[in-house]
Order: C-alpha cells, then sequence, then structure tokens
C-alpha cells in the first residue's frame, strides 16, 4: 500500500473515530459540562505525554499563548453545545445540525479574512438553511437541541477559520494543545464559580470511566494527531471530502447502537440530505473555482 493510499484509510478512520463521539455522548451519564471537562483535562494529559515522550519543542511565543488559550475557550464551548445537543435530542439530529459548519464558515470566513463572499457560497448556504427549516418543521419536538446544534456548529466555524490564520505560523498539534489546555483553565474557572467542581462527586460508574477515557484519548488527542499528520500528504480537497464523512458515520453509528430511538420523521430524512447534499457539493465547488 503506498503512502497516499495508507493515509487516506488513516484519515477515514480518524473521521469515523470522531463520528463515535456522538455516541460516547449518549452513553456517558454526566452532564456536557463535566463531560468535556473531562475530556479536555484527558487530552491535555495525553497530548503533553506524546510530546514528552518524542522530545517535541513545544515552546510558542507570549502572543501566541495568549491567542491559543483564548480560542480554547471557543473549542471548549463548541464541544459543551454539541453535547448538550445530544443530551436533550438524538445523536442524528445534533450531527446533521452540526454540518451547518459549512454554511457558518462560508460566512465567517470572509468577514475575518476581509474577502470577498461568492454566489457559489450564498447558494450552498441557502440549501443548507432549507435543510436547516426542514429538519425544524418536522421535529419541533427537539427545537433546543436543533438551536444547540446550530451554536456548536457557528463555534466549531469559528474556531476553525481563527485556526486557519494561526497554521500559517504554528504547527497545528502545539495549536491544538495549548487550545485543550485554554479549554480546560476556561471550564475549570466556571466550574468553580458555579461550585460544580468542588462539589462534584468523582464516584463515576466503571462504565462511565471507561467511556470519557476513550473520549479523551483515541476521539480527542490520538484521533488529532492522526488527523493532522495525514493532511500533510493529502490534498485539502480530498481533506474536505473525507471529513464531511463525519456525520455520515456518526448517525450510522446511532442507528446501530440505538436503533428505534434514533428513528425520525419523513421530513427530517428529507431535510438531512439536502444538507449533507449541500455539504459535499461545497468542496466540490471550491475545488473548481480555484483551479479557474
Amino acid at each position: 500500500m503506498d503512502v497516499t493510499k495508507k493515509n487516506l484509510l488513516i484519515l477515514h478512520l480518524t473521521v469515523f473515530v470522531w463520528g463515535f463521539t456522538g455516541v460516547l455522548g449518549k452513553v456517558i451519564s454526566i452532564d456536557a459540562v463535566p463531560m468535556v471537562w473531562y475530556r479536555v483535562l484527558i487530552a491535555s494529559v495525553t497530548l503533553f505525554a506524546w510530546f514528552t515522550l518524542t522530545k517535541k519543542n513545544i515552546k510558542i511565543t507570549k502572543k501566541q499563548f495568549i491567542q491559543f488559550f483564548l480560542t480554547g475557550g471557543i473549542v471548549a464551548i463548541h464541544w459543551i453545545f454539541f453535547f448538550h445537543a445530544i443530551k436533550v435530542s438524538t445523536v442524528s439530529v445534533t450531527l446533521v445540525c452540526l454540518s451547518s459548519f459549512t454554511l457558518f464558515t462560508a460566512i465567517l470566513e470572509p468577514l475575518i479574512k476581509k474577502q470577498p463572499i461568492y454566489i457559489g457560497d450564498i447558494l450552498i448556504g441557502l440549501l443548507i438553511i432549507l435543510g436547516i427549516y426542514m429538519i425544524f418543521k418536522f421535529e419541533s419536538q427537539y427545537t433546543l437541541g436543533i438551536i444547540f446544534g446550530l451554536s456548536a456548529a457557528f463555534a466549531a466555524s469559528l474556531f476553525s477559520t481563527i485556526n486557519s490564520t494561526f497554521v500559517q505560523k504554528s504547527e497545528p498539534s502545539i495549536i491544538g494543545f495549548y487550545e485543550l489546555v485554554g479549554g480546560l483553565f476556561w471550564i475549570t474557572l466556571y466550574r468553580l464559580y458555579d461550585g460544580s467542581l468542588l462539589n462534584m462527586p468523582f464516584n463515576l460508574s466503571a462504565k462511565d470511566w471507561f467511556y470519557i477515557a476513550i473520549l479523551g484519548t483515541f476521539c480527542t488527542s490520538v484521533a488529532y494527531v492522526a488527523g493532522v499528520s495525514v493532511m500533510r500528504t493529502l490534498s485539502a480537497f480530498r481533506t474536505a471530502l473525507v471529513t464531511n464523512l463525519e456525520p455520515v458515520y456518526g448517525i450510522l453509528l446511532a442507528f446501530i447502537f440505538f436503533k428505534d430511538k434514533e428513528q425520525m420523521t419523513g421530513g427530517f430524512y428529507i431535510g438531512a440530505t439536502i444538507i449533507l447534499a449541500s455539504i459535499f457539493l461545497y468542496p466540490i465547488y471550491k475545488n473548481r473555482k480555484n483551479n479557474l
């Protein structure tokens, strides 16, 4: 197997693991905030251990530290909204709403980078809005989950757009590490403020500890390092297409694990199809536009 095929397989496995986080969010019994706190704590320690073993230099400037640290707060908000959406709705609803990441990126990226907004971006965005409207209309019992899912997508789009400027000057794994540390700091600060950390029982069930360990290691730090490493040899276009499979993998896994609980109305599937088709069309459109 050549390097490209090997890295493509690793990327598919990584995206599959990312899709599995939705299932873990549903089966872990604790609320979203403590769950994310455990996730970033375990992922931070794991990444630091990996850097230590590989003797990697992780020194950065004071300005970079502040930038990454603050962005880590947005990453934490994204994960909290994502897992809370799963808790109050379903994995399928949350993952489809998270797919609106493409819509928010099409809006935020030109604003942050001071670039023009193209008609194609607007058309793709309108298709995604149509899909979201269909889901709102036919799955109104999950309105709160939809709102949190869309909020998670907006936060993901915001920190991804910001990171696309950071990655020009810093290594992605180092950016990710300091953002995880930043996320841990901001969540800890919030939990000290509301008193939940001081009164937090650490006697979780063995099942919860097992799932949280998987979430923090394989689904966060390991998957992150693997994803970053293969992206150096794969084109941005191919990477975008494979990454867009995350909601597909996640929804399929949700059906396998939760069966009837993930059954939706026909309107949901129409809306989901419109959104998923749009996010697959988006990198194709972008690729063709960039080659003109």
